[in-house]
């Protein structure tokens, strides 16, 4: 199957939530109506706070209407009018817990409509596991082993149903269970209590829930005859957050699907992303991470969805390239997520030598592959992706090798970065996964060498993805981080810009200068021509871009950090030098 590009700019495409300049989206199209970017963008990947949700910034969908708080039809119009294409998200994998669907489930428990659109753990697992203490199967070593964590222990999420039992649904990604402190009047009904034995009971009880502690651990000494209806009393009061993995063998989550789409398609949307969909399939005794052939049966349905409403699919995966999983989806005619580029390029800048971009570089040209690539972005920087791996007992080679792999992470951690890991089933690291921080400080806050990372993405083959905070140099934002607790790490790369710092920006050298090279990509038919990566020493870069009678050259020395960038049309020669 190929996937057609439909009518899809292949200029520059900015990226960022609907808020994270000035206050909704109405801030940010008033920015991109400067003077000083026009004719910069093409494209725009709004995040999907653009629609309801509730966790995780965007990713635990409630519903795909437009959050109001943020988003307005007038702004809808407002891209269309400054000729800027949108790109969305629909997150394939899972839903909120407060989304319709599962809210239903809640209420109406067995009888709801979507008692199937999610995945029940225990229904799941039966006959495959040992039930254990706390009501939740635990599957046999063969299967478990094969299972991929994205956070510490099982990816189960427990809710109560309106018969009082508590039941385990598959939740992959985030989750927080909050409890609401007891009162007197919750205890009312306990018969034979005193005023004081309830005070007694309430105090501990909050205590534990002030202090985050697991409920079933609490001593209720003289009364834990009654302990099972106060933790009933207690559950009751809980209140949830959380990703719940949809169950994609039931056909109520399809129709979901297609009303998504043409929905989104509605709103303008010309590429949608798919956020999370490798982990959409699952099939006991086979990996909950792309496997197969259960996936590919997936996205090929998915495409036949997103074709009758002309949108374009960019399958998101971030897997190891020595797996040659971005091989597998670019053969099926796919856009691809070039996640490999962000490490490369640091790798390229701090060791003054183009060898291993220059690889890949190539690798794009010789395979054809289409491309979406970016340096920084809403997530992290990704490293995982650099590493080989072993595939039926014989190693592919990474991009890089683990020790040159290592000193990219410990450089930007040393330059303030956090790290994401990834944990089995038991609660170990068993890899790292990302490391998180702004593009800027990953490259030590020099601005010749944020100028020169973007310079070389914007003559890299692919659409060319521009993260706002990138744009204007934006530093570590460790307050942000440390306020969001455990899933801070995300939150160093997502400082809110007001009106009065983009004017301040504007005023810099380096931001300008981001901008005058982007204009350039995003206007040249240099760029929708053929490439040739010239060749050279290993600290020198030179890309050339052919186009009939326009040419794009960039020449670039990795040791000094000086770069020049040519653009010859119909004779004229006009030389930008850095």
């Amino acid at each position: 199957m190929m996937q057609e590009d439909f009518t899809i700019s292949k200029g520059v495409m900015f990226n960022a939530y609907p808020d994270s300049i000035g206050t909704n989206l109405s801030d940010l199209i008033d920015m991109l109506k400067m003077p000083h970017f026009k004719d910069v963008f093409s494209l725009f990947y709004v995040l999907p706070t653009f629609f309801n949700s509730d966790l995780d910034r965007g990713f635990s969908i409630v519903d795909y209407d437009l959050n109001k708080d943020l988003v307005s039809k007038e702004n809808l119009k407002a891209f269309e009018e400054l000729n800027i294409q949108l790109k969305f998200d629909i997150v394939l994998n899972h839903l909120s817990v407060t989304s319709p669907q599962f809210k239903d489930l809640l209420k109406y428990g067995d009888k709801s409509k979507y008692k199937d659109f999610f995945i029940n753990w225990n229904t799941f697992w039966e006959g495959k596991g040992e039930m254990g203490k706390d009501g939740i199967i635990m599957p046999h070593e063969q299967f478990l082993s094969k299972l991929f964590m994205r956070k510490s222990g099982l990816p189960v999420l427990k809710v109560l149903f309106p018969d009082g039992s508590e039941r385990p649904y598959w939740n992959t990604f985030y989750q927080n269970i909050s409890y609401a402190n007891l009162t007197e009047n919750d205890l009312i009904d306990l018969s034979g209590l005193s005023q004081e034995q309830i005070n007694l009971i309430c105090s501990k009880v909050n205590a534990a829930i002030d202090e985050k502690q697991d409920l079933n651990s609490v001593d209720f000494e003289n009364y834990d005859y009654l302990k099972n209806k106060i933790l009933q009393i207690v559950n009751q009061k809980r209140s949830y957050l959380g990703q719940m993995d949809v169950n994609a063998k039931a056909e109520l989550v399809w129709e979901f699907y297609e009303e998504t789409l043409e929905k989104v398609s509605d709103f303008g949307c010309k590429i949608l992303r798919l956020d999370a969909f490798a982990y959409l399939h699952k099939e006991i005794g086979q990996s909950n991470f792309f496997n197969k052939p259960g996936t590919w049966q997936y996205l090929k349905r998915i495409k036949k969805i997103a074709s009758k409403h002309d949108l374009m699919l960019l399958p998101e995966i971030h897997a190891e390239y020595g797996l040659h999983l971005h091989d597998e989806v670019a053969n099926e005619g796919y856009y691809i997520y070039d996640f490999f580029l962000p490490g490369l390029t640091i790798h390229t800048i701090e060791n003054g030598s183009s060898k291993a971009l220059l690889t890949w570089a190539k690798e794009i040209i010789r395979k054809k592959y289409k491309t979406v690539n970016m340096l920084g972005c809403h997530d992290g920087i990704p490293v995982l992706d650099l590493k080989g791996k072993e595939v039926n007992g014989i190693y592919n080679n990474g991009l890089l090798d683990d020790v040159e792999i290592e000193a990219i992470m410990n450089k930007i951690m040393e330059r303030g970065g956090r790290v994401k890991n990834l944990y089995d089933p038991s609660g170990n690291k068993i890899s790292y996964y990302q490391v998180n921080a702004t593009f800027f400080s990953a490259l030590g806050e020099d601005e010749r060498k944020l100028l020169l990372a973007r310079a070389i993405q914007m003559f890299m083959p692919g659409i060319p993805q521009v993260w706002y905070l990138d744009l204007f140099a934006g530093k570590n934002d460790y307050e942000a981080a440390d306020k969001a607790a455990d899933s801070g790490h995300k939150e160093i790369n997502r400082s809110t810009l007001n009106m009065q710092d983009i004017r301040n920006g504007l005023q810099k050298d380096i931001v300008m200068n981001q901008l005058k090279i982007m204009r350039l990509r995003n206007n040249s038919d240099a760029f929708l021509g053929s490439v040739t990566f010239h060749e050279t020493s290993d600290c020198e870069i030179h890309i050339e871009w052919i186009n009939q009678n326009e040419i794009a050259e960039l020449q670039a020395n990795l040791k000094t950090l000086d770069f020049s960038i040519n653009h010859k049309k119909n004779g004229l020669i006009k030389s930008m030098n850095f």
